[in-house]
């Protein structure tokens, strides 16, 4: 099984649909899934992550990054999970 990162942002968010655009080949490149996951879908979501946009964080919560990708993060995650 592949492992699972998810995305949380706005589709009318441009900072969001960057990071979205950057991790889609990081993703088919290294063998991970992300999901993006629309935060103006859920009230939770929207009171917990609010401005914070885009968050990328662990299938369990974890953040790795916000506002803008650290590659040093994702890949310190991923040395993690090896």
């Amino acid at each position: 099984m592949r492992p699972l990162l998810k995305l949380y942002g706005r589709e009318y968010c441009g900072l969001c649909l960057t990071m979205r655009d950057q991790l889609q080949p990081l993703a088919a490149q290294h063998g991970f899934v992300v999901e993006w996951v629309d935060i103006d879908d859920n009230d939770a979501l929207e009171a917990l992550y609010g401005e914070l946009v885009p968050v990328l964080a662990t299938e369990e919560g974890a953040e790795i990054c916000h506002y803008r990708l650290d590659v040093q993060a994702l890949d310190d995650w991923r040395a993690k999970i090896r």
